[in-house]
């Protein structure tokens, strides 16, 4: 069972009800551009995948670790946080994760992003907001804005490795 909310649906299996992202590729692409960044896009059946690189950027994606006393600085300003353990990007339906050299490095001007286009229909995001397709675009823009200008912070043991400050630990 089907009801159109706007242009997203809202699924209903059994008791659980969930809301159904209709993510136009183009669109996504279109976002990452205007952001500065190079995509590639794999759209499957619950979520999109897009590599994303910065080309031509001298210094690495603003990616660090929350928990080096060093990048205080970088913490105070940031609007993102990822969960080092999972790659979710906290309160957001997106997930995070390194992109790898042939030595298993994370290549510091790419990140691989996952966006969920299935959520519970409680879901929200902080203020209390529904999530749209139209929302959603605007949260990709300023997380990928975040990345080359603000900042996002890695917090917890990590599979996702910070691209930016001091990095060893």
């Amino acid at each position: 069972m089907c009801h159109n909310v706007y242009s997203m649906q809202v699924l209903q299996a059994g008791q659980h009800k969930f809301i159904f992202l209709e993510l136009d590729p183009e669109t996504i692409a279109s976002v990452a551009k205007q952001a500065g960044f190079e995509i590639k896009i794999k759209d499957g059946a619950r979520s999109v995948v897009a590599e994303l690189t910065a080309p031509g950027r001298q210094s690495p994606l603003l990616l660090f670790d929350a928990a080096d006393p060093s990048n205080l600085g970088w913490f105070s300003r940031c609007q993102f946080y990822v969960d080092g353990r999972t790659g979710a990007v906290m309160q957001t339906p997106m997930a995070l994760a390194n992109q790898l050299d042939r030595a298993g490095k994370p290549q510091p001007h790419s990140v691989r992003l996952t966006i969920t286009k299935e959520l519970p229909a409680s879901y929200r995001l902080p203020g209390k907001q529904a999530l749209t397709e139209q929302v959603l675009y605007q949260l990709l823009y300023n997380f990928l804005s975040a990345l080359t200008k603000t900042g996002v912070a890695v917090c917890g043991a990590s599979i996702v490795k910070p691209l930016a400050g001091r990095t060893e630990t």
